[in-house]
């Protein structure tokens, strides 16, 4: 399993209002897709502009050769293409130590 995080900057106001509803229709597709195990959209509580996608995967390797390939992924990319600008970091991490 590994962890993919990316960060986004997204202006206050209208524009978070569109990035939240294209990303409530993003996760559709994605959770639907076997390569996902899991996702989080995270908003920062001192800096609104701010959020952090986490998806869980079973492999870099299924996430960039698998879910990319799919239909799942055009399906996803189309709903947040237009925020693909705002992107700050796009990475895969390996859990190391975890809790509950």
């Amino acid at each position: 399993m590994v962890v993919e995080y990316i960060r986004y900057r997204i202006p206050k106001g209208e524009t978070a209002e569109v990035f939240e509803s294209a990303y409530s229709r993003a996760v559709i597709p994605l959770g639907k897709a076997p390569q996902c195990l899991s996702y989080e959209l995270s908003r920062c509580t001192e800096e609104p502009e701010s959020y952090i996608l986490r998806i869980e995967w079973t492999s870099t390797k299924d996430h960039l050769e698998g879910f990319r390939g799919s239909d799942h992924f055009r399906e996803f990319f189309a709903e947040i293409r237009p925020f693909v600008s705002n992107i700050e970091e796009m990475r895969h991490y390996e859990p190391l130590i975890t809790g509950s």
